[in-house]
């Protein structure tokens, strides 16, 4: 393959350990524990090869970045390699001194995570008590730091009814940016579907105040709205599209095109504590498998849309239709989108069961 344009961004996956277990979380169901994460070193050699590779921005994420005690040493590493950085976190393992020491050490931009805008809500999908009063704390100190703040809001049928309120939160907290996102069903959300989708009517409710909040306060809040794929027509283009701008390095080093892509089998994964990264991204067997559009098989093959939403997700292919290969079913060209509106249909009229919660080692 000839030479490719590097990715945008870097997804480091520090660790699975955290606080919360939030039934949707987009790890894997197998988690790593500690005693397989990379090292600083490695982390740190990483992110200079991220930042050689062309690579803009690196996303600090987890389980829960703080969790690591050396933190504060790789967001100064990756902001001397000239990497805009970006931590992506529950703020329940950080206080008002370590948030300063983290921007003394160059970090740009916090993404929050909220659960709900319901204290009893919050608890009963973190499964933590009292997250949410320690949420809003670590917000103020955010803020307090000087760094640019996004708050982050998974959005699912037990707290879709208040989208407004978590709009008003956003703006209390004084976030420049709000991302409402509806639960993507693979992985640990795949597991609670049932528990998680909202009814089609719910969304539609949702998507119409998010787009009378966007014109309000236009140049005030930033809204980026994230729907359900089960109700689209159009798939989107997953992660910018298969290998095209993105990698994620997990806790161990292996680096994959997207949070699911371990789901599919036959797929190699290189790793980083053998092979650099700029090599991974050129010639890596899983980044290949999907890339471009000469895998595609009809209806996708020729489509005006192949590029554009190149093919949609393959790890949504492979759960709803047993192959990673087939027309993402949220297509309305692929024969399996009606068996997918009826399950949605079926899945969101339905009590929601138990969670299942997302735990290492259970």
């Amino acid at each position: 393959m000839s030479t490719l344009p590097p990715p945008m961004g870097l997804l480091a996956e520090l660790t699975h350990r955290c606080p919360l277990q939030c039934p949707y979380c987009s790890n894997p169901l197998e988690l790593k524990r500690a005693s397989e994460e990379l090292d600083t070193a490695s982390w740190q050699r990483v992110f200079g090869e991220a930042a050689r590779l062309g690579i803009l921005q690196l996303h600090l994420s987890g389980g829960e970045p703080a969790a690591r005690a050396d933190l504060e040493t790789l967001v100064a590493s990756a902001s001397a390699a000239g990497l805009y950085t970006n931590l992506i976190t529950s703020g329940l393992m950080l206080d008002e001194s370590r948030i300063r020491a983290l921007a003394a050490a160059g970090l740009d931009h916090v993404q929050l995570s909220f659960q709900d805008v319901d204290a009893t809500g919050a608890d009963h999908v973190s499964g933590l008590k009292g997250s949410l009063a320690r949420k809003l704390a670590f917000a103020g100190h955010v803020r307090d730091a000087g760094l640019a703040l996004t708050v982050n809001a998974v959005v699912h049928r037990q707290n879709i009814a208040r989208v407004p309120q978590i709009i008003a939160l956003a703006l209390a907290l004084e976030a420049g940016r709000l991302e409402i996102a509806h639960v993507q069903y693979y992985g640990w959300a795949f597991a609670n579907r049932d528990a998680l989708l909202p009814a089609r009517a719910e969304v539609d409710e949702a998507t119409a105040i998010v787009t009378a909040a966007r014109e309000q306060l236009k140049g005030r809040l930033v809204i980026d709205y994230v729907t359900p794929d089960w109700y689209g027509a159009r798939p989107k283009p997953c992660m910018g599209g298969w290998g095209r701008q993105v990698m994620v390095v997990t806790p161990n080093g292996e680096v994959w095109p997207c949070h699911a892509a371990s789901t599919i089998p036959g797929l190699i994964f290189d790793n980083v504590r053998a092979k650099p990264l700029a090599e991974i991204w050129q010639h890596n067997h899983a980044f290949n498998a999907f890339r471009g559009t000469q895998w595609m098989t009809e209806p996708c093959q020729g489509c005006e849309h192949a590029e554009r939403d190149w093919g949609g997700c393959r790890c949504q292919a492979l759960a709803l239709t047993g192959n990673a290969a087939a027309t993402d079913p949220v297509c309305e060209l692929s024969p399996a989108h009606g068996a997918l509106a009826e399950m949605a249909r079926d899945a969101a009229t339905a009590s929601p069961p138990p969670f299942r919660y997302r735990r290492i080692g259970g």
